[in-house]
C-alpha cells in the first residue's frame, strides 16, 4: 500500500470534534456566512473551515469555477471533504515548515549560513555583491535582488516568477539576478526564494520536494492525497504548486497553533515555529513577515474610544485566488479558506470579509 493511499484511509475519519450543543460562537458563524452568501458579499468560495480551541466550529463546501496550476480551468466543481484545491502561495509557507524539518535532521545549512555556498554548480555567480547574502535572507525574501511579482500579472511573461519558470535553468535565473538594495534592509515578494529553499531540501534530503514533504509532514498529520505541481523542467512550482484537501489544509494551521505537534509527536521543531512566526521585517505597513509567514495584528470586538475592543497577533499563510490560513494563537483559532477568484482586483475581499464580519464578529 503506498503512503499516500495509506494516508488517505487514515484520513476516513476527522480528527476534530465538532462544536458543543448551543455554542454560541459557532451559531453566530454560521448566521454571518449564510447572510454573507446570500448577500452576495463573498462569491466564489469554494470552503470554509473553522476550529477553535481543537473543536470544528464550522466546515462548508460550495460549488464554484476553479484552476489547477499547471494544469489550467478545471470548470465548475462542486466541492466536498476529499476535494483538491490549489493552495498557490501558501505553499510558500508549507516549504518553510519543511525546511525546520530538514534542518532539524542536518540536511540543510542553517539561515546564518552563506547562500552561495550551498549552490556550487554556480560558483561562476560569486561576487562581493552576493557573498553577502544568506540563508536568512531567503527565508525572509530580504535578498535585495532584482525581483518583480507584484506590478505584472501572472499571465505576463515578464513577471519574475514566470519568467523563472520558463528560464532553461530556473536557479541560475534566481542567483543571477542583480542586487540592487542591501541584503536584508527591505522586503520583496519574491517565489524565487522559496524555489532557492525547496532545491535545498531536496538536494540535501536526496528526496523531490513533494516526496519530502509526503514522508516528514504530509503522511505524520495523516493527510489524504496531495500533489505538488511541476514545470516542463520537472522541478516543482516550490512557491506554489501544493494541492490538498481542505481538511488537510486545516491540519496545517493545527500544528501550526500546537507549537509543530500533531497527536503528541512532534513533527516539526518548536523553536522553528517561533522563527518561522516571529516578525523580521515589514512587508508593507500592516503585515510583517518572518519565515515565509505573514503577521499581522487584528482588531476586533467593541471599540472603546479611540481603541479596537482587543488587538491580537495573527499568522497567515496568503495565494491567489483567495487562499488562506490564518491563525490566532490568543484565540486558539485556525481560519481555513479556498477560493477561485484568480487574478481578480477583489480576490481578497471574500477571505478578509469571512475573518472579519463572519469569524471575529462572532467572538464573544
Amino acid at each position: 500500500m503506498s503512503s499516500q493511499i495509506a494516508a488517505a484511509a487514515a484520513q476516513q475519519t476527522w480528527d476534530f470534534l465538532p462544536a458543543a450543543d448551543g455554542d454560541a460562537f459557532a451559531a453566530g458563524v454560521a448566521r454571518r456566512l449564510d447572510q454573507a452568501v446570500a448577500e452576495r458579499r463573498i462569491w466564489n468560495v469554494h470552503g470554509l473551515i473553522v476550529l477553535r480551541q481543537g473543536r470544528l466550529v464550522i466546515e462548508r463546501y460550495f460549488e464554484g469555477r476553479d484552476r489547477a496550476r499547471g494544469v489550467g480551468d478545471l470548470g465548475t466543481v462542486a466541492f466536498t471533504a476529499e476535494t483538491p484545491h490549489d493552495l498557490r502561495s501558501c505553499s510558500k509557507s508549507i516549504v518553510a515548515l519543511l525546511y525546520g524539518i530538514a534542518l532539524a535532521q542536518g540536511r540543510v545549512p542553517a539561515p546564518e549560513q552563506p547562500l552561495l555556498a550551498s549552490f556550487p554548480d554556480y560558483a561562476d555567480l560569486a561576487s562581493p555583491e552576493r557573498s553577502q547574502l544568506t540563508i536568512q535572507h531567503v527565508l525572509t525574501m530580504t535578498m535585495g535582488t532584482d525581483w518583480d511579482e507584484s506590478s505584472l500579472p501572472y499571465s505576463d511573461p515578464r513577471n519574475s516568477e514566470i519568467a523563472m519558470d520558463d528560464a532553461p535553468d530556473r536557479y541560475r535565473y534566481i542567483l543571477e539576478r542583480a542586487i540592487v538594495d542591501t541584503p536584508g534592509a527591505h522586503w520583496t515578494y519574491c517565489g524565487g526564494a522559496t524555489a532557492l529553499l525547496a532545491r535545498l531540501i531536496a538536494t540535501g534530503s536526496g528526496k523531490p520536494l513533494h516526496d519530502f514533504a509526503r514522508a516528514y509532514l504530509f503522511d505524520p498529520l495523516g493527510m489524504g492525497p496531495t500533489q505538488w505541481a511541476t514545470g516542463s523542467d520537472g522541478e516543482p512550482f516550490a512557491a506554489s504548486g501544493a494541492r490538498m484537501s481542505l481538511r488537510d489544509f486545516a491540519r496545517i494551521g493545527a500544528l501550526m497553533l500546537d507549537g509543530g505537534r500533531w497527536a503528541g509527536r512532534q513533527i516539526v521543531p518548536a523553536d522553528w515555529i517561533t522563527r518561522c512566526t516571529t516578525p523580521a521585517v515589514s512587508a508593507d505597513e500592516l503585515r510583517r513577515y518572518g519565515y515565509q509567514w505573514f503577521l499581522i495584528d487584528v482588531g476586533f470586538g467593541k471599540p472603546k474610544g479611540w481603541a479596537v475592543g482587543r488587538l491580537e497577533r495573527m499568522w497567515m499563510a496568503q495565494g491567489e485566488g483567495g487562499q488562506r490560513l490564518f491563525i490566532i494563537p490568543a484565540l486558539q483559532l485556525i481560519i481555513a479558506v479556498t477560493a477561485g477568484n484568480y487574478e481578480r482586483d477583489d480576490q481578497s475581499l471574500p477571505p478578509t470579509r469571512i475573518l472579519r464580519e463572519i469569524v471575529l464578529a462572532s467572538v464573544e
